[in-house]
This record gives C-alpha cells, sequence and structure tokens, in this order.
C-alpha cells in the first residue's frame, strides 16, 4: 500500500481499512504529542508534521488541530499501542522533533519506559534515525 500511495501522490489504489486508518490517526498522534513536548510546536516540528499529511480533508484537519490542543499525555499514548507497534511509535516520535532540549530528551524517555522498550534498542532507533542517543 505504502508504495502504492508513492506513486499515486499520496493516495493509494486500495483503501485503507478502519484499522489502518486507527494505526495511522496513533502515529499522527504521537508525532504531534512529541513536537510539543518541550511546550511548543517550533516552524520545523511544524513542518514536518504538516510534510506528512499530504492532501488531507476537514475532518482529518479537525483531529490534528484537537491533537495539537490536548495535553501531552505519554501514559494515555502508549495505552493505545498495539501490541508489536511500540518501536514504530517511538520511531515516529523521535521523527517528528528535533531533539535539542531537555524536555524532549525526558519526554522520548517517559515514552520510551511507557512502551517497555530498552535503552540499548532507543539508542538503536536514534542511530538509524541519525540523530544523538538518549542513553550514555
Amino acid at each position: 500500500m505504502l508504495n502504492a500511495s508513492f506513486n499515486n501522490k499520496g493516495e493509494p489504489d486500495v483503501a485503507p481499512t478502519a484499522d489502518q486508518n486507527a494505526v495511522a490517526g496513533l502515529m499522527l498522534k504521537a508525532m504531534i504529542q512529541a513536537a510539543k513536548s518541550d511546550g511548543k510546536i517550533d516552524e520545523s516540528e511544524k513542518g514536518k508534521l504538516l510534510g506528512q499529511l499530504g492532501d488531507i480533508d476537514r475532518e482529518e484537519m479537525a483531529f490534528v488541530q484537537a491533537q495539537m490542543k490536548a495535553p501531552v499525555d505519554v501514559k494515555g499514548l502508549a495505552r493505545q499501542v498495539p501490541q508489536g507497534l511500540q518501536a514504530q511509535v517511538y520511531t515516529m516520535s523521535v521523527m517528528a522533533i528535533d531533539l535539542d532540549n531537555q524536555n524532549e530528551a525526558q519526554y522520548l524517555h517517559e515514552l520510551a519506559q511507557a512502551l517497555a522498550i530498552d535503552q540499548k534498542s532507543v539508542n538503536h532507533i536514534h542511530a538509524q534515525l541519525g540523530v544523538p542517543a538518549l542513553y550514555t
């Protein structure tokens, strides 16, 4: 489906299932929470978020706006993550930020703990993304 989306300017040949839409919403929520973790969404983070959206309808935009206004809730986000998607949610969170302050590092630490991702795996994700390691 992903390859089809790339070939069709962001739109898949086959409409996503309800489960796929739910996972996409969860990934977007993870990105938005990470971006807000330092108390604000700067222009770089906003660009990363909006660049991932492509063409969205009013309902989807309302979801994004609601998430931007909602408080950061690490444990609440972690409770929504289906088994097997923990690393993906964490990865999307890292991708949404520049990891340039202590608040963002603390958020990622709390998220990793809530998702039960060990320090070695966290640092491996960071290395794959080319961002500073969280743990020394």
